[in-house]
């Protein structure tokens, strides 16, 4: 069982430094996509960055996990709050609807399991 929970520890902390790194290469795309919904432009979308980087590192390493789980769900909460729902409430076209609704949802059970991590962290450091 501890096999598992350390699998699925690494599991769910890469791709959240692949997110974190991705904000650092495709900051123009993110800035010509979400640029009515975030302020500060680029400022915001490379300290996100660097947030995801940190939470995806604390998690992996097992360092300050249960904090820095609280406030990767925390970030994940204002993601749907002003990315997510503001998208959803404004498109028109159907495939787009369907894209912004399943990321939508990737970012809810995501802000589940940064919950659950942080219930389950004994926050070594």
């Amino acid at each position: 069982m501890k096999n598992l929970n350390t699998l699925g520890r690494i599991l769910y902390a890469l791709p959240f430094i692949f997110f974190g790194v991705t904000h650092f290469i495709k900051v123009d795309w993110y800035d010509s996509t979400y640029t009515s919904f975030i302020p500060l432009g680029p400022f915001t979308i490379m300290l996100t960055g660097v947030l995801l980087i940190a939470a995806g590192l604390s998690i992996l390493t097992k360092k300050y996990v249960r904090l820095s789980a609280l406030l990767l769900a925390l970030l994940l909460l204002i993601f749907i709050l002003t990315i997510h729902i503001p998208h959803l409430l404004g498109e028109t076209d159907s495939t787009h609807l369907m894209l912004s609704t399943m990321l939508m949802v990737k970012d809810i059970s995501l802000l589940g399991g940064s919950l659950m991590i942080a219930g389950m962290a004994s926050d070594s450091r």
